[in-house]
């Protein structure tokens, strides 16, 4: 196994080697006789990612080996795809999509539910050497407009509808709709038809998914370079001209296949189940490729922490399909707190089977931490990353060395990743000193090796603020032990008075308050000290408390561990906070309410009535 120390200096300091050795578990079909050149990796190799993904574990004998579970508790159905069923379905798929006039460097959108055809339709495309973008199911017709202009699609896959433990989305409404607003215009659009809700097809434009894959001719794997675009992901709540993330296929696959062993400690013919959605990068990497890559088995689940049916819906899956490692949101932890505390519905399924839970996505507050350690029995590993990088930054990487947990903290940078904290002046910040969160260049494998036609926009984003190094946009500190601790974006620092504050750090110290489920401090306009923090905050189920009473107590818990400096007086008691589908809290959008300003509710809003809220409850301060 060796230590994380040896591993981590070894491709910081030796990095051609490093990924040179982890290249070698790839299959291509030129192997790269340069790993990095020119500013990319593997930039003279050859490979599909789809054989990677399918053909080659059927090959050597894991035909029969369930590859994909279809959890949907909405439709009360369970699917199981062996290897080689799934890989049926992609070739076939593929064949569909060639038929259409699909070829290498091609784009195709996915507009679609977590459903097995999501799936099929992301390989089918990497399988021909067509450049995929998914667009989070059920997104507003403008937004998936965008998406289409900027993407320019040969062909667009879709479903009648989506389905939600209270309703049914209708999406292909949202799609003519859609391409009606939009200027560019792809030659087809396919349909999978759910008998939830039948969708309309337009003669000369629409196909029944169905039909024209059973009439196709299956397709092989088209080689394509290292270097070519796998997929573009376009960043969640965008709004005016997207901005897509661009991932290339030697890159990713050799980093995602690495992170299964070496950070998750996955193993082949494992069950890992990453309960995210196909529309997000957690869904990219870890439900369709990494287990895959891996030779894993993957759950995709159609369904939410709680209300499909209970609080215990996670479980559940984990027990019935033995799930080894569960990654999910803090976010979805903390919903499962809320509607049980006690972890009632957690004691009815046997979860000796799980080796680890893995959160990513929101911060994890030590309460949750301890709170889903306690239960379960199992570590509970905070990672952090982002969709531009694809996998973690910061991990505790279980299959090199487990190192001490520190809650609060994703643990040390996962090797290839030389993250620094730096401050205004682009010097390393001391140890506890809270700066800017860089990665210093070259990005390793699997990172963005650009926005999708804005190299400008790339380099202003990420590049330009501190040169050298790639800027996360996340602001935190590193310990006296190299852990590193992020604590929000670094718009989620505000001056009080002139004092520096982070929010994160409030946020957390909210937490631990017995009472309160989840919360968010937000900075709001001061005459006098320039800003103030306000927080808002969701009780725990049953906790039937007197709002001016917590908040009286949450002031004074934030000035015994935070200071007075903090000044945090106001607390409001919410139902719920406003969230995009992946769970992150809309806080600049709560910044804007509260300082009075006009606001746009993102079309990744999960809960449009928690705008308003958010609104009455300022107010009323």
């Amino acid at each position: 196994m060796g230590t994380y120390d040896e591993a981590y200096r070894r491709s910081i300091e030796r990095p051609e080697e490093f990924w040179g050795e982890a290249a070698r578990a790839i299959d291509w079909d030129v192997p790269p006789a340069t790993i990095y050149g020119e500013g990319r990796w593997f930039p003279d190799g050859r490979l599909n990612t789809c054989h990677n993904a399918l053909d080659r574990h059927v090959a050597r004998g894991r035909g029969g080996q369930a590859a994909l579970i279809h959890d949907s508790p909405v439709t009360g159905t369970v699917r199981t795809y062996t290897y080689a069923e799934l890989l049926d379905e992609v070739a076939r798929t593929a064949g569909m999509l060639r038929g259409l006039g699909v070829a290498a460097g091609d784009t195709v959108v996915i507009y679609m539910p977590m459903v097995p055809e999501a799936v099929v339709a992301m390989l089918a495309c990497a399988r021909l050497g067509a450049v995929h973008s998914v667009v989070f199911g059920g997104f507003a017709a403008r937004e998936l407009a965008l998406r289409i202009d900027h993407a320019r699609p040969k062909v667009v896959l879709s479903a009648s509808c989506g389905i939600e433990p209270a309703r049914v989305v209708a999406y292909k409404p949202l799609l003519d709709d859609a391409l009606e607003q939009a200027a560019h215009r792809p030659d087809r659009c396919v349909i999978l038809q759910r008998p939830q809700c039948a969708a309309e097809l337009r003669a000369g434009r629409d196909l029944d998914w169905a039909a024209a894959v059973r009439e196709a001719e299956p397709a092989a794997c088209v080689s394509v370079a290292a270097t070519d675009p796998l997929y573009i992901l376009y960043t969640s709540g965008t709004t005016g001209t997207p901005k897509g993330v661009l991932r290339d296929n030697g890159g990713h696959a050799v980093a995602l296949h690495w992170s299964m062993s070496h950070v998750y400690g996955a193993a082949p013919g494992e069950v890992y189940w990453a309960a995210s959605d196909v529309g997000w990068v957690v869904g990219h990497s870890y439900i369709v490729y990494a287990p895959l890559l891996a030779g894993c088995t993957t759950v995709l689940y159609e369904g939410k922490p709680v209300g499909t049916p209970d609080p215990g819906a996670f479980w559940r899956v984990v027990a019935t399909h033995g799930v080894r490692t569960l990654f999910t949101a803090p976010t979805a932890i903390r919903a499962i707190k809320k509607e049980d505390p006690a972890g009632d519905h957690m004691r009815k399924w046997d979860l000796s089977g799980l080796r680890h839970l893995f959160l990513a996505g929101e911060r994890l507050d030590p309460d949750t931490y301890h709170w889903a350690s306690d239960l379960l029995g199992v570590p509970v590993i905070d990672h952090w990353w982002q969709t531009e990088t694809g996998w973690p930054i910061a991990a505790n990487c279980v299959g090199i060395e487990p190192l001490p947990i520190k809650p609060g903290s994703p643990t040390r940078p996962v090797p290839g990743w030389d993250a620094h904290v730096l401050d205004g002046e682009g010097r390393d910040c001391p140890p506890g000193v809270e700066g800017a969160v860089t990665v210093r260049l070259p990005l390793p494998p699997g990172a963005l090796p650009t926005l999708y036609r804005d190299e400008a926009r790339f380099a202003r984003s990420y590049l330009d603020r501190y040169p050298g190094h790639y800027l996360t946009g996340d602001g935190g500190h590193l310990d006296e032990d190299g852990y590193l601790y992020v604590m929000g974006r670094i718009d989620d620092v505000i001056n009080v008075a002139g004092h520096r504050l982070s929010t994160g750090s409030m946020e957390e110290v909210i937490a631990s308050h017995p009472d309160v489920a989840e919360c968010a401090v937000i900075g709001v306009a001061d005459a006098l000290k320039g800003q103030l923090p306000m927080g808002f905050v969701v009780l725990k189920a049953g906790a039937e408390r007197d709002p001016e009473e917590v908040e009286r107590e949450l002031a004074a818990l934030v000035r015994e561990r935070v200071g007075p400096v903090a000044a945090f007086r106001r607390a409001v008691v919410v139902s719920r906070l406003p969230k995009t589908r992946s769970g992150k809290i809309l806080r600049a959008t709560m910044r804007d309410i509260a300082d009075g300003r006009a606001y746009h509710a993102p079309s990744t809003i999960e809960d449009p009535a928690a705008l308003p809220e958010i609104e009455r409850a300022v107010k009323g301060t």
